[in-house]
Formats: C-alpha cells, sequence, structure tokens
C-alpha cells in the first residue's frame, strides 16, 4: 500500500484525536491527519494511491484515487474536502475514464495548408508559436493577444501569469457563458460575487432555476436533504420540476426569464406590510428609499400576470420568508436561473441580494453567508518574480462596465478578432465554440484570427478552428497547485499526480506554459517548477506539499467562520448598496426595477428554449466518456421536455420524433412529454450534439442549445442571454 494509505489500525491510532474534534463540530485537524496516517506498511511497487481532485466541472471536488498495476482502479471521496463531504457524483465516476480514451490527443498537431492536422514536435510548435506571437506584438502590441481558459487549480495561474508577461489585459475565464451575471450583479450590491446559503440550518430556503441534485456540489444536496429532515421550508422556483425537488414543500413552475418580477414582488409586500428588517436595514444599507419607491407598483397581482405565479402565492411566500427570517434566504444560484441566461439576469441577482438584506439573514445561522477565505500569501520574489500588470483596458470592459473584471467577456474578444482588432488568441481548457455561443458565428471570428493555439486532451470543436494544438495529459497524470477553498472552515485542497504518463508526448500545463513562455521571450518569469511553486505557496500558509500530499485536504481552524459577524462590505459605499451609480451609468435604474427578457414566445409551436444541468453531464466536458454517455443511451437522456398539455395540442406523444427549428438551426431528436415543465418553454439537455467527428462517443449524439443560439450580449453584464433563444416544434411526418 501506499504511504498515501490509511489503514484500520491506523486510523484507529489517531480515533482519539478524531472523537474529540468530532464532538466539537466534526472537522479533522490535520495533526488528527497525520497521527491517522502513520505507521504505513510499504508499497509494493506496482500499486499506489494519492489525493487528487474531480476535473468533470469547475467544483474540483476531492478524493483519493487508487492505483493497481499501474492502472486507476478505484476513487474514495474525501471526508474532509470542502465540496465533496464524502461523496462524488456521477461524473466524478465516469470521467477519469477520459485518461484511457481512445481519442486522446498524443502528440502537437499543426493546421497545414490544406486544413489538414499534421504532427509536429514540441520544439517546432514553441518555435513557431514563439515567432507568430512575437511578430503579432511587434506589428499591433500586446493587446492583440487573448486568452480563455476554464478555471483550474495550475490553469488559473499560469494562463495568467503568461498573458501577463505578454503584456495583453485580454484574459478571459468560461463566466460570461456561466456565471458573470450573477457574480457582477451580487458584487453591485455587496461588494462580493458569491454567498453560500446555510441550506442545513436553515428555517426556510429558496432556489431560484437551481437543481443541487442534478449540480454541481455533493456537499450542496447534501446540505439540502439535512434542511429537509429538520423540516425547513424548500421552495423550488424553475420552469422544470428539476431532480432536487423530491426534498422541496413547493415547486413554482415559473414562467422563464420573469424570476425578477416575482422577487420584487416579494420584496414589496415586506416593505409594503413593515415586515422586513427595519433595524439592519437602517444600519447597513443605502438606496434603500429608492428601491422602496421603484417597487411600489411591483405588487403581487403586478408579478402574477408577468411571472405565472398566484399572487397570493407570492403574499404568503414573502410572510413565511418574514417568519423564518433571519434563518431563511434565496440561495446564491449558479448558471441555470440567472448566471448568464436572460436580459434580467444581472438585474435578478442584484434583487436577490436586496431581498436577502431584506430579511437581515447575512451571516444568520440559516441565512445567508460570506465565509471565511484562505489563500497564498507572499512569495520570494527572487524565486517566483512578480510580473508587471498589464497596460491599457480588458477588451469589452468598457461596452459591458458591469461586467467581472477578472471573467471578463469571452465572446466579446472573439468578436474582435472577427473585426481585425485581436490577431492571436489561445485556449485552454474552453471548447468556446460549442459551449459558449452560436457555434458557426465563433467559428468564424476564429478563422479571422493569425494565431490560433488551443490546448487540451481531445479534439474539440474550438480545437478543429485551431493552428496549433497542444496536447495535455489528463488530470489524473500531473500534479497542480493547491486548490484554496472558503467555506465555514477555510481549507486547502491537492490534486496530485495519481497515474504515469499514458502517452509520453503529452504535457501538464505547467510545462507547456513554461515552454510557450520561452519560445516568446518572456521565460525569465517562469524559472520555477510546479512542486517549487506549490511548496512556497503552502509554506506560506504553515504547510508544505509533502504535508499536503499525505492527507490531501487541510483545514485552517484558526479562520474558522463566526455567525453573526457583520461582514465588511467591499462596496464603495462601504455599506449594502440597494442603488448604484455604477449600474446607472450603465443604463439601468440606480436600484433594481423590472427589466422584461428579450424576447417572449408567441404560442401555437412556438417555446423558449432553457437547458442546464444533468446529473451525469457537464456541458460539452464530459459527452466524450463511454461510462455517462451508456447512461444517457441506457435512459434516453438527449430528449427535449415538452409540457404535456402543450405537447396534447400539437399531437405530440411521448418519445415522438420532433423536428427543433429557428432560423439558425434546425434539428430532431425524441421527447419527453410531462407535466413537470412550464408550458412556455422546452428543456434541451446540455452536454450533447457533438460536432468533433474525432470525438466518437460523443459525435452526433442529441442537439446542441448553442447551435439555436443567436450572438447577443446582456446590456451592461456581456454574459451570452443563453435562454433568450425562441424554437418551433413539430412532430417529424406531421
Amino acid at each position: 500500500m501506499s504511504e498515501n494509505a490509511i489503514t484500520r489500525r491506523s486510523f484507529l491510532a489517531g480515533s482519539a484525536g478524531v472523537a474529540t474534534l468530532a464532538a466539537a463540530g466534526g472537522y479533522m485537524s490535520f495533526g488528527a491527519w497525520q497521527q491517522a496516517c502513520a505507521d504505513e506498511p510499504e508499497a509494493d511497487g506496482g500499486s499506489w494511491s494519492a489525493y487528487t481532485m474531480c476535473n468533470a466541472c469547475s467544483s474540483k471536488c476531492g478524493y483519493k484515487a487508487y492505483v493497481k498495476n499501474g492502472r486507476l482502479s478505484k476513487l474514495i471521496a474525501s471526508e474532509h474536502d470542502a465540496h465533496a463531504k464524502g461523496k462524488i457524483c456521477a461524473r466524478g465516476y465516469g470521467y477519469p475514464s477520459i485518461a484511457y480514451s481512445e481519442d486522446r490527443l498524443t502528440d502537437p498537431l499543426k493546421k497545414n495548408d490544406k486544413g489538414e492536422f499534421e504532427k509536429i514536435s514540441w520544439e517546432q510548435a514553441y518555435q513557431e508559436i514563439g515567432d507568430k506571437v512575437k511578430a503579432i506584438v511587434d506589428a499591433e502590441g500586446p493587446q492583440a493577444l487573448a486568452l480563455v481558459q476554464d478555471p483550474r487549480p495550475s490553469g488559473g495561474y499560469y494562463t495568467k501569469r503568461f498573458l501577463d508577461a505578454l503584456g495583453s489585459p485580454n484574459y478571459y475565464t468560461h463566466g460570461a457563458a456561466c456565471n458573470i451575471s450573477k457574480a457582477a450583479g451580487y458584487t453591485q450590491v455587496i461588494g462580493a460575487s458569491d454567498f453560500s446559503a446555510d441550506v442545513a440550518n436553515s428555517k426556510m430556503i429558496m432556489y431560484i432555476g437551481r437543481s443541487v441534485a442534478d449540480a454541481i456540489r455533493p456537499s450542496h444536496l447534501q446540505g439540502l436533504q439535512k434542511a429537509h429532515e429538520k423540516g425547513a421550508k424548500v421552495v423550488m422556483v424553475d420552469p422544470r420540476c428539476n431532480n432536487s425537488t423530491v426534498f422541496a414543500d413547493e415547486w413554482l413552475p415559473i414562467n422563464p426569464g420573469t424570476d425578477l418580477a416575482f422577487i420584487l414582488a416579494m420584496s414589496h409586500v415586506l416593505i409594503r406590510d413593515g415586515i422586513y428588517a427595519k433595524d439592519y436595514v437602517d444600519a447597513n444599507v443605502t438606496g434603500f428609499d429608492e428601491f422602496a419607491a421603484g417597487v411600489k407598483d411591483c405588487t403581487p397581482a403586478w408579478a402574477e400576470g408577468i411571472c405565472g405565479i398566484a399572487a397570493s402565492d407570492i403574499e404568503r411566500l414573502a410572510v413565511e420568508f418574514a417568519q423564518a427570517a433571519p434563518a431563511a434566504c434565496i440561495d446564491a444560484g449558479w448558471r441555470g436561473g440567472f448566471g448568464n441566461q436572460y436580459a434580467n439576469s444581472g438585474e435578478t441577482a442584484r434583487a436577490i441580494a436586496v431581498f436577502n438584506t431584506l430579511l437581515g439573514c447575512w451571516n444568520q445561522k440559516g441565512g445567508a453567508l460570506l465565509t471565511s477565505s484562505v489563500s497564498a500569501g507572499k512569495l520570494d520574489e527572487e524565486k517566483f518574480p512578480p510580473v508587471p500588470k498589464p497596460e491599457g483596458k480588458k477588451a469589452g470592459s468598457e461596452e459591458y462596465p458591469l461586467s467581472s473584471s477578472s471573467m471578463g467577456v469571452n465572446v466579446f474578444a472573439a468578436t474582435q478578432a472577427k473585426e481585425g482588432n485581436i490577431k492571436g488568441m489561445f485556449f485552454y481548457n474552453s471548447n468556446m465554440v460549442a459551449g459558449y455561443s452560436n457555434p458557426a458565428y465563433l467559428q468564424e471570428c476564429l478563422d479571422a484570427l493569425d494565431l490560433c493555439v488551443v490546448i487540451d486532451i481531445q479534439m474539440s470543436e474550438t480545437a478543429l478552428c485551431a493552428d496549433y494544438v497542444l496536447p495535455e495529459c489528463s488530470f489524473l497524470e500531473r500534479l497542480e497547485l493547491p486548490a484554496f477553498n472558503g467555506g465555514k472552515v477555510p481549507s486547502v485542497s491537492l490534486r496530485d499526480k495519481v497515474l504515469d504518463l499514458i502517452h509520453p508526448n503529452t504535457k501538464p500545463c505547467d510545462e507547456i506554459f513554461k515552454g510557450l513562455a520561452d519560445a516568446c521571450g518572456v521565460g525569465e518569469y517562469f524559472p520555477f517548477t510546479v512542486e517549487e511553486l506549490a511548496d512556497a505557496q503552502l509554506k506560506s500558509v504553515g504547510s508544505s506539499l509533502a504535508d499536503l500530499r499525505r492527507v490531501g485536504t487541510i483545514e485552517f481552524p484558526e479562520k474558522a467562520f463566526e455567525y453573526g459577524k457583520t461582514p465588511k462590505w467591499k462596496t464603495p459605499s462601504e455599506k449594502i448598496q440597494f442603488a448604484s451609480e455604477k449600474c446607472a451609468k450603465a443604463g439601468y435604474t440606480a436600484a433594481p426595477t423590472w427589466v422584461a427578457p428579450a424576447v417572449m414566445p408567441a404560442g401555437g409551436n412556438q417555446f423558449r428554449m432553457i437547458t442546464g444541468k444533468q446529473a451525469i453531464h457537464s456541458h460539452t466536458m464530459t459527452a466524450n466518456c463511454k461510462p455517462l454517455m451508456a447512461i444517457t443511451e441506457d435512459y434516453d437522456l438527449t430528449r427535449i421536455w415538452m409540457n404535456a398539455d402543450r405537447a396534447a395540442a400539437l399531437g405530440i406523444k411521448d418519445g415522438d420524433e420532433v423536428e427543433v427549428s429557428n432560423d439558425l438551426h434546425t434539428g430532431r431528436c425524441r421527447v419527453k412529454v410531462t407535466q413537470r415543465m412550464n408550458p412556455t418553454a422546452i428543456f434541451m439537455p446540455p452536454a450533447y450534439g457533438c460536432s468533433s467527428e474525432q470525438q466518437h462517443t460523443a459525435y452526433g449524439i442529441g442537439l446542441r442549445s448553442t447551435d439555436f443560439s443567436p450572438y447577443q450580449l446582456e446590456p451592461g453584464y456581456g454574459s451570452t442571454m443563453s435562454h433568450e433563444v425562441l424554437v418551433t416544434v413539430k412532430k417529424v411526418g406531421a
């Protein structure tokens, strides 16, 4: 067995310390873990284990991976990882198979004059990419370069450092296609881009457009289950009766895109009846009078005509929230309801932050929490030289002034490529073409580049557009930088190397970006290995890489969250801002008021198309995994969902093949007819419709929602408004 394995004997040796900590609240200290890991037998040479983190979505849940005879044999979820809490979802179990996929990229590729990819050496790839980057910078300046990445521990560090070293401010995450509106809206009100609901201790919790049973962290689902078992009032507001509704007391099948009206009407009731937390608001809020005036006419009767929820239910729920407060809140959500979906997503996020404030629930037990965090401290500048901050503004920051500065509006950068302002783009772990907005349009944008470099493990639709494709090893074959996690007890977790390289000519991202930096003339900013950097980061918080390798997760109880402590509001006024001058300058009202969706279905055979998560897939990331696609096939999960009454009116029965169409695309699939669906919309499952023939498992399976999506961006916020899409549906052969 490995030095990392915990035997029954060694675990019992540490059980006294464990029992003491469990009685104090359930957290195991690093010291207890060290004791539990003592007295290990020697490894047999062919089997070992290591702590790592899943890569099937951005949550990065921690687990221990076991290897037998050189191959992955089993996964055991970490009890102490902040996101896993002892559980792994289906994606977590299925995605490791990607390491053994026959579709893995194995060598650097270059697109030749015929538009075909041919293998080249790493030396040639680095040299040619470096020469082209230097030529672009010399001719156009560093602002003509951009990079898009889907954040992972090493990826986030190395990509940002690489682009900063080149002098370009055009650094982007996947946020505009995920959660940029949610993050930006919250920031305008509370000065923080997110918060967590203390679900397990809540008396009342409401989820808007979110299903924690379908995604995204096991710890979130465990919290919901505890709340349900303790008798909390759980309300699901979602056009689709999602899988989390099994724990709910109520499901409200709201009209898509109208959550803002619903929240404003509940706020109206709290203020009208004087049942909000007046003392809390007086002490912590600016702009209350402006918000109150703006929602004076946002009555439940008004909202009923927009969102389809009965006025009496809106009245009742507002009162129930007030009675449960402060142990109550609206959950922060993720992508599904207002992360990036509608023309009013950012304003919906603002309204939620305001509503929670009216409950006085910030940092209260059972309420909405701004928990503690920890991060790496200052490092030796001689060993890890600081990179100068790039001059100029990120492309899109002026056009979308409310957008998250750390995320950026990635698809706007693509339009700048089409317009000739950006000449070279790098993509790391990002399938922009298939997953962000209209694929045909984004392909045109990338085709206009002088240089397109994609770093991935398989041939994505974005990789097909590239001039150079650089093969990364799978997440199981590399050490990454530690992931620092916020929470009630902050922690740090490790993605360690589990497997030896399966394809010897693949590389981890740290080596890839160091090689690119050397070739581009900025290698002086990378005079260290990932091991050295990880160890330095951990030593800056009192630990080491050796320590973290032994235990997987280390907690920081000295930084534990304290209930009742008023947060420091990182807003211009240093208070909670019901009214925002920045929002007013961006064209919105200073305090959130009603903004209608961009489009509305006309009825007949026209529907709004919405999408979301399935418990087995994360957008395009997991579709090419055989174990996960097998579940899709067994349960016919590519079907669109349609309301039973609307289906009957159109002569459509469960299981029929239908044609889904709009001006951009037409495709066929089977239909799931159900009463668990709002009648104005269809639900199209995610992850399907792969158009890369080199992904043999995923290719041609199901429909891809982005094919039907026009290129469009939410005013001010910059999200892709992925649910502002209308389609017609008809039975094939009718």
